[in-house]
């Protein structure tokens, strides 16, 4: 069963009892919450395509969405985000209890999924070989892969790179895209068709509003691929589209750098990191027109095929 299988009202039962248990990729999150105005729709119309675990699944990441309890609930109303009874963050606004959630979730599997190589990048698969976009925020790489995958392109996250170390396969995560200030109207208007939700604002990244990936990259989560390609995007405005192979002594550095939890892994992350960039093409683009980023990337991806 699927999460847009379930009517309204079993819906807000299974948040408030026993959880919603979600198969996430390789993670299974349990949700909880009180009945939150601002949470229950956008979960319903983001998550439509999810899988429902059954009740004797084991859950990687029990999290709970709740008011505070104290007299802030009443005067200014809020929210804060659980896993396993502890807040790491400090309370937001209940409107904002959407964008709260899907934090959350991110910072568990940040802070606990070490079993997997944890880039800070975005990663896709294009005729069978998985490219990795490592970048700083505001790079650009979130707008790309929402770009990619309306163009036939598999996500498999636009957060999170999950190296499994001992064969340097890609695990897909293809969680909802949070897409932040101008690339909502960007990728709107790119792809009228996208599923996109309610515009979050004023949230401490600017407007955020989430986009659900297309219901064919949630069904092959359990796919895995090897990585074929690395490249280092650059959003500029009104620059020419350029896609220059990049030393991979750079690339290394650059990868290792975008890593969350490479100091963690140690000789395990650097064996990973330097068994990935040997094998891979690495480039470095820079562009400002999407059409013509996503041809660039499609010629990657038929050379190495030829």
């Amino acid at each position: 069963m699927r999460v847009g299988e379930l009517d309204l009202e079993h819906l807000q039962q299974r948040l408030a009892s026993t959880g919603l248990k979600v198969s996430m990729g390789p993670f299974t999150v349990s949700i909880r919450s009180t009945t939150l105005s601002g949470l229950i729709d956008p979960l319903r119309y983001l998550y439509h395509d999810y899988v429902i675990c059954g009740e004797s699944e084991i859950s990687d990441y029990h999290v709970r969405v709740a008011p505070p309890s104290n007299i802030r609930r009443w005067i200014h109303p809020q929210v804060q985000f659980l896993m396993d009874g502890n807040s790491p963050f400090r309370p937001f606004p209940a409107r904002l209890a959407f964008p709260l959630l899907e934090w959350g979730i991110n910072w568990c599997i940040a802070t606990r999924a070490h079993q997997f190589l944890l880039l800070h990048a975005a990663v896709v698969e294009r005729r069978g070989r998985g490219i990795i976009f490592p970048a700083w925020p505001g790079h650009g790489k979130t707008t790309l892969c929402a770009a990619l995958i309306h163009r036939g392109w598999r996500l498999f996250s636009d957060e999170f790179g999950l190296i499994r170390p001992r064969d340097g396969r890609l695990i897909p995560l293809p969680r909802l895209l949070p897409l932040k200030n101008e690339s909502i109207a960007v990728i709107r208007e790119f792809e009228p068709e996208a599923v996109i939700g309610p515009d979050f604002t004023k949230t401490r990244k600017g407007t955020v509003a989430h986009l659900r990936p297309p219901t064919g990259c949630i069904k092959r989560a359990g796919e895995t691929t090897q990585a074929a390609v690395i490249v280092f995007p650059r959003w500029q405005s009104d620059v020419p589209t350029s896609l220059e192979p990049m030393p991979k002594s750079q690339a290394f550095l650059m990868a290792a750098t975008n890593a969350f939890n490479y100091e963690m892994l140690g000789e395990t992350a650097f064996r990973a990191i330097t068994e990935l960039v040997k094998t891979c093409s690495c480039y470095r683009l820079s562009y400002s027109n999407l059409d013509e980023a996503i041809n660039v990337l499609e010629q990657v991806a038929i050379q190495g095929n030829e």
